[in-house]
């Protein structure tokens, strides 16, 4: 596990907000703030500032981890004073939101991705130099290493608050990266069918692999096994040789990756 004493990590979900340190035993703490849903975001961290014990503490670094939609953008296109308009032109974005980004130098890409401008300021007035990354980045680089064992092409399917990720790698590059919203075991193997046939991916010889919270999970896989003979799912207790962090409950899979590879 990578070295975390006195980081506090706030995860900005879709519809959640959590806040992760290492605590005096050494040990991983995650805390799932109970949202009021009648009030925005930044009034909800407000609150929590007010009330969490564990924002009480001062921290000497800051990591803000955010669950949002991503533009991918190759290394070598990417240019800062024009991701608002790349980002404005595929999403719809307003002036209450912030845009950030991530730097992939592993995948030669750069992840665009927007948060709210009123939670963006409480977290900058209440921080010292806080640092921002996509939730999803610890997960990516991983799945890229991962993707080297073998010789069968890979599909890899990230399931998150009703949020899919597929991606594929290969020559240190995304082939393919999209994310999709599935309610469902229906939606989640519609859309893997479609990207498995448009990258011509063979049902027989290569591999699909699933990984986090996955809707109707025992459902999609006898589902998805009726056209593609080696599916897989990655749990987080093998994945990290039973580490104690992945026999908490109900913490995300990014933040087990962040722990236990970095970001």
């Amino acid at each position: 596990m990578t070295n975390n004493r006195q980081r506090l990590i706030i995860r900005v979900g879709r519809g959640s907000l959590a806040f992760s340190t290492v605590v005096a035993t050494n040990e991983v703490r995650y805390d799932t703030y109970a949202l009021n849903s009648s009030i925005s975001m930044a009034a909800n961290l407000r609150e929590a500032l007010r009330t969490e014990p564990l924002l009480a503490d001062s921290y000497e670094r800051v990591l803000v981890a955010v669950d949002a939609t991503i533009l991918m953008i190759p290394i070598e296109l990417y240019h800062e004073e024009e991701q608002e308009m790349l980002y404005s032109h595929t999403f719809t974005t307003g002036e209450h939101q912030v845009l950030l980004h991530s730097v992939v130098p592993e995948l030669n890409c750069v992840a665009v991705y927007a948060m709210p401008r009123d939670l963006y300021g409480v977290i900058e007035e209440s921080f010292p130099h806080p640092s921002y990354t996509a939730s999803s980045l610890p997960v990516w680089r991983h799945l890229h290493q991962r993707s080297y064992t073998g010789q069968r092409s890979k599909l890899y399917a990230y399931c998150h608050e009703r949020c899919m990720e597929v991606m594929a790698f290969g020559q240190n590059r995304f082939k393919f990266y999209n994310a999709f919203t599935v309610n469902n075991a229906d939606d989640t193997l519609y859309y893997l069918l479609a990207v498995w046939q448009q990258h011509a991916l063979d049902a027989h010889h290569d591999e699909l692999y699933l990984v986090g919270e996955i809707a109707d999970s025992k459902a999609l896989i006898e589902r998805a096994s009726e056209f593609i003979r080696r599916v897989f799912t990655i749990l987080p207790s093998g994945e990290f040789n039973r580490s104690p962090i992945t026999q908490l409950a109900d913490v995300p899979y990014d933040i087990i990756t962040l722990y236990m590879k970095g970001r």
